[in-house]
């Protein structure tokens, strides 16, 4: 599964590197306000494309990314010389793909107008037979309704963390599938927050009469976790094999290696530092330490007993 914040970052990166292959010897201080870098976030992502490429690995095959004098330089491989040629099986995932997003209600005009143009080539004589349509569960027709709708909605829902099931009045902003799920995006009464909702941990939900005024610009539609006051907050120190978690969670890097990572059940944090074992290191958190204790000396125990 990709994060929201790893698909945020390659974003920006696939922005950013046609810029910099355009103007080269562009500043530091004019691609960090042009794509919104800090300096080391810029210099991190130049040393993750620095020298990527394809196997063969000789000079031709690799990105040559660098910073001279405050100036970024970036020498692409032989291969981005040529158009991308897609071969047929490629295309027709392509177009499934595209179609797919279209079907799930996430496709902007552009999207539209490239699946348009790329069916024309790979299916000519389909003719708008070719569909891909996405099985949608139970509430999220009434949900994309009380969408268009600007209509408040009642659910009961049971949360994926904790297990506990809540009474919930909320503001829907969009419907969408990701990962295989299809999830809510909405601002909660309830929690006085933004929050993302499962549909399928929806247990029951009614439009009502009341209408509200949608945010001018809502978030875009991602799943994403919150973290709400209540949510237990816990600070880790992360050694070079355990960097993968803060782009996998949605963390608050604190610098030096150090992240804050929040959840709403403290076994959440504990069994992650479990997994992760010597390449982590707890630095705060005494509800987090306590059961991280008892998970030690129970797993200790079952062993001795063995």
């Amino acid at each position: 599964m990709t994060s929201a914040k790893t698909a945020k970052r390659l974003t920006r990166i696939l922005s950013m590197l046609p810029y910099v292959i355009a103007n080269p010897g562009v500043s530091v201080d004019d691609l960090s306000e042009r794509f919104g870098y800090r300096r080391k976030e810029l210099i991190d992502d130049l040393n993750l494309v620095f020298l990527t490429g394809l196997p063969g690995y000789g000079p031709g095959d690799l990105i040559d990314a660098s910073v001279e004098d405050d100036e970024v330089y970036v020498d692409t491989a032989d291969y981005f010389a040529r158009p991308l040629r897609l071969t047929p099986p490629e295309a027709l995932a392509l177009l499934a793909s595209g179609m797919a997003l279209t079907s799930a209600g996430q496709g902007p005009p552009a999207l539209e107008s490239a699946i348009s143009k790329l069916s024309s080539v790979v299916a000519p004589e389909a003719e708008g037979g070719l569909v891909v349509d996405l099985k949608e569960p139970e509430f999220v027709g009434l949900l994309r309704s009380a969408v268009e709708g600007n209509r408040v909605v009642s659910l009961t829902y049971t949360a994926l963390g904790s297990g506990q099931t809540t009474e919930r009045s909320v503001e829907p902003w969009s419907v969408f599938s990701a990962n295989g799920n299809w999830y809510l995006s909405a601002f909660c009464r309830t929690a006085d927050a933004e929050r993302v909702f499962r549909v399928d941990r929806i247990r029951a939900a009614a439009a009502t009469d009341e209408g509200f005024v949608a945010p001018a610009e809502a978030p875009p539609p991602e799943v994403r976790y919150t973290p709400g006051e209540e949510d237990v907050r816990t600070v880790i120190g992360l050694g070079p094999a355990a960097h993968w978690v803060a782009a996998y969670y949605p963390v608050e890097d604190l610098g030096d290696g150090k992240i804050r990572f929040s959840s709403s059940d403290p076994a959440v944090a504990a069994r992650l530092l479990l997994r992760l074992g010597d390449d982590a290191k707890l630095v705060e958190g005494d509800e987090v330490a306590g059961l991280l204790a008892d998970y030690r000396q129970r797993i200790r125990a079952r062993y001795a007993g063995d």
